[in-house]
């Protein structure tokens, strides 16, 4: 076990198994030293799909805690492209965020709810964790969920 899945532990996180996309993609490209990890949705290592849209039936903390499951999907997905090796990873580059939020005033709070993502990669990676991202709303998300987060992320080649 490396430092980033002792960490992982410690923080009580256990990884879930990379998710097989469900349509015609990859669930990501390596390109040189970048690694470009599709959008993952809020899906939970026991298989329950957060969903839910902010404004209507999803709070500020239930949309965190779905971003952290999306976190965890994309270290999961690192982890895949890494060859098991999660000690490869040199910086989190990017993050892009969509939450599914309704048509209430809700931007201010879409990105808190990235930030469960964001604060999550840091806990995890330190400085290696702090990125660039994007968060925006959107009335509706593949599979209905809640979250969906992508990533772009440097490693050792």
């Amino acid at each position: 076990m490396n430092a980033i899945e002792t960490r992982l532990a410690a923080l009580g996180h256990v990884l879930p198994k990379p998710v097989a996309p469900v349509a015609n993609y990859l669930p990501y490209i390596v390109s040189g030293n970048l690694v470009f990890i599709a959008g993952q949705v809020s899906l939970s290592a026991d298989g329950i799909l957060a969903k839910g849209r902010l404004g209507e039936n999803l709070s500020v903390e239930q949309g965190q805690e779905a971003a952290r499951y999306c976190a965890l999907n994309l270290i999961a997905q690192m982890k895949s492209a890494c060859g098991g090796d999660l000690g490869r990873v040199k910086r989190i580059v990017k993050v892009g965020g969509f939450v599914c939020a309704g048509a209430q005033n809700t931007a201010v709070d879409i990105p808190k709810i990235i930030n469960g993502c964001s604060d999550l990669l840091v806990d995890v990676f330190g400085d290696a964790g702090k990125h660039a991202r994007f968060a925006v709303g959107s009335p509706s998300l593949p599979l209905d969920c809640a979250v969906e987060i992508d990533a772009i992320v440097e490693i050792e080649v």
